[in-house]
């Protein structure tokens, strides 16, 4: 048996013991919950008071944590997209194509099933604030996936390219996506998606039905430039020291001072909006049969306290892919409850569909499994498992690369680093016991080569597993243009496949992957990241080609008129500027008509 299909024996109901039996029961006899998810954006497994933190303060959630269950040892990606592929469909990133943060790889096929598509097709209503971060286009946005009510950023996060055009980098007052329209927002953006988020519960409830709401924040991610200003203020005095984990030099301390105090700020204003929350189903009389679960995506942006651990963002040590998650639900669980059972993203689906009595579609491959017996039943059967994370850059995974397995107390990891797109030689791998060793200080593979090979060997068939999901397992998902679902679609360096320079330098370039359904006449708008001088663009779509003159001045307003194919096929730009060729900004195609 492959080790995912040994996984996938287990997604729902575990092992059917008397004692599993008797808390399907009692889940059964409960009424169906409403459900929020709350995820941060790279704050780490440390930055919280309930976790040993002294100085980021998060009164809130350390008050929440007493009322209700903690997972911990609970295991994310070491990035956000590869999460939150696997968080909303309980299977791991590389069977939904979501492989990487950007250039077109943190899209999620379409044809994966969401937990808000189950939820919906359930009967709830579902709405999601804040960040996505698998595809900005259709088919392929958080809308196209199940959410009715969407109040989304484009791209990874604000500040990126996908940023809309004369609202860059705006935390404060930004301009956001509301059900795909772009729209200028008041307020700061953490606010702004707790606001919504509570005024579509608001109306769920005056409607008397059952939500799903799902509340990502891109804080504390950076940049960090624009923060709750009286937090930073009052964080700027505060001794950093306990939660640095290396010396600095004077310069650089003080740099490193002003940067945590501005993800310390972002950090309290998140648990400052959960309060608020919280508060709002209380006013509500919903708090006791509403799941609340709080959890983070990856290690800190920062290399900063991770208790016991070490690692941060990126890295597959424990630090960098480790989450504390809370779980709150007072009808149901007798709080406070902790559990060190080895759960993972992955799980989160099975377990909220167990909760809401949903049950999964007869052919629907997931590789979780269902946590809730944990949280109901002190004496739950846990079979032993195994849990794979791995995330690196690159357009294909590659064996080996990046990759930890983790089987309590075991924990086999290869950290080759994420920026590398391939590593050299054979893998250097390391063996670690976590129960002993938390920190990872002493490989003991030498000590148990038994066990190193046995998980080496249960990696290899995973990788194999995941990687023949479906046909062509890893070539990216293609926007669809020209659709009455967007006429209009925005093409950014978000999603496009990269082909010269770096990444989103301005002199880089790359084409983007599009499909329609059949030939269109389209208006194509080039958008230019500065005002650009005099210049000569040349415009392909499959075989078709055309060029236009780039007028010296402004960022906007460089039109043309296009036949474009129907079917599968290549867009690019080149652009010309004296003796350099480079891509667009961003690129708007809108349908006119057919040809």
């Amino acid at each position: 048996m492959k080790v995912g299909d040994h996984h996938r024996a287990f997604f729902r109901t575990a092992v059917l013991t008397v004692t599993s039996i008797a808390w399907m029961a009692s889940a059964l006899a409960l009424e169906r919950p409403n459900v929020i998810v709350i995820m941060s954006d790279d704050q780490g497994v440390g930055d919280y008071g309930f976790m040993g933190n002294e100085v980021i303060k998060t009164p809130e959630l350390d008050a929440l944590v007493q009322r209700s269950a903690l997972m911990n040892r609970f295991y994310v990606s070491p990035v956000c997209a590869p999460t939150r592929a696997s968080l909303m469909t309980g299977r791991y990133n590389y069977r939904t194509r979501c492989i990487d943060t950007y250039v077109g790889r943190a899209m999620m096929d379409p044809a994966e099933v969401t937990i808000a598509e189950l939820l919906h097709n359930a009967g709830y209503q579902t709405g999601i604030y804040g960040k996505w971060h698998l595809g900005d286009s259709y088919p392929l946005r958080p809308m196209d996936q199940g959410f009715q009510d969407c109040l989304v950023h484009r791209g990874g996060g604000i500040g990126q390219p996908s940023d809309p055009i004369g609202a860059e980098g705006k935390y404060t007052d930004p301009t956001l996506f509301k059900n795909g329209v772009e729209t200028p927002m008041k307020g700061y953006c953490t606010d702004i998606y707790f606001d919504a988020a509570m005024s579509f519960i608001e109306s769920a409830v005056a409607e008397q039905n059952h939500f799903f709401a799902y509340i990502a924040t891109n804080a504390p991610h950076g940049p960090f430039h624009d923060v709750p200003k009286e937090l930073y203020q009052s964080y700027l005095t505060a001794d950093f020291g306990p939660i640095l984990v290396k010396d600095l030099p004077p310069k650089r301390l003080s740099a490193e001072v002003d940067k945590l105090a501005r993800i310390a700020a972002m950090i309290t204003n998140i648990d400052e909006n959960v309060g608020r929350l919280l508060r709002k189903l209380d006013e509500l009389k919903i708090r006791e049969n509403t799941i609340v679960i709080y959890l983070n995506d990856n290690g800190p942006n920062t290399l900063r306290y991770v208790g016991d651990m070490r690692g941060m963002k990126t890295h597959v040590d424990d630090g960098g892919v480790r989450s504390p998650l809370v779980f709150h639900w007072p009808t149901a669980i007798a709080a406070p409850v902790e559990r060190d059972e080895l759960c993972a993203h992955i799980d989160l689906l099975p377990t909220l569909m167990d909760a809401c009595q949903v049950d999964l579609p007869s052919d629907l491959q997931i590789d979780g499994r269902s946590f809730l017996p944990l949280l109901m039943d002190d004496e739950a059967d846990w079979p032993k498992r195994q849990v794979v994370i791995q995330a690196h850059r690159g357009d294909v995974p590659q064996r080996y690369h990046h990759f930890s397995l983790h089987e309590a107390p075991w924990k086999l990891v290869h950290p080759s680093g994420f920026g590398k797109e391939t590593f050299s030689g054979p893998p250097k791998l390391e063996l670690y016991n976590l129960h002993e060793d938390p920190r990872q200080q002493r490989d003991v593979s030498d000590e148990f080569p038994e066990v190193k090979a046995r998980l080496q060997e249960a990696y290899e068939a995973w990788f194999a597993d995941v990687s023949t999901t479906r046909p062509n397992n890893y070539a990216p998902p293609r926007i669809v243009i020209g659709t009455d679902h967007e006429p209009t679609t925005v093409l950014t360096r978000q999603d496009w496949r990269h082909t010269k320079g770096r990444a989103w330098a301005a002199d880089s370039n790359g084409h983007w992957l599009l499909e329609s359904m059949k030939p269109g006449t389209y208006d194509v708008e080039l958008v230019f990241a500065d005002s650009p001088s005099s210049g000569q663009a040349t415009v392909r779509a499959g075989n078709y080609a055309k060029t236009l003159t780039i007028e010296p001045g402004n960022r906007r307003g460089h039109k043309i008129r296009m036949d474009l194919p129907g079917g599968k096929f290549s867009f690019s730009v080149d652009v010309v500027f004296w003796d350099t060729t480079q891509g667009p900004h961003q690129v708007i195609v809108q349908r006119i008509g057919s040809p």
